[in-house]
């Protein structure tokens, strides 16, 4: 599984959301960071709005699995997480 995120330096949603996914069991999942004012071929790939940060699941295909947009808690993390994990 691939965590790919999305997030700017200027964005204070995506400071937060930083330090939460160092709290979270992230060993098994790859993870991808897009700077959104830098990497703008990506965040065309993606359709990435207006709205940061944006954290995508892929599986090993690179099918998206969800999406999540804006700031979440630890706990709606790890629950969308476990979800696609099985």
């Amino acid at each position: 599984m691939k965590l790919i995120r999305f997030e700017a330096v200027w964005c204070p949603a995506c400071l937060i959301m930083k330090q939460r996914l160092k709290k979270i069991n992230l060993e098994n999942v790859e993870q991808i960071v897009y700077n959104y004012d830098i990497d703008t071929e990506m965040v065309n790939k993606y359709e990435i709005g207006q709205i940061l940060p944006v954290m995508i699941l892929e599986d090993e295909n690179g099918h998206e699995l969800t999406r999540m947009i804006g700031e979440k808690s630890i706990s709606e993390i790890e629950n969308t997480i476990k979800e696609q994990v099985g």
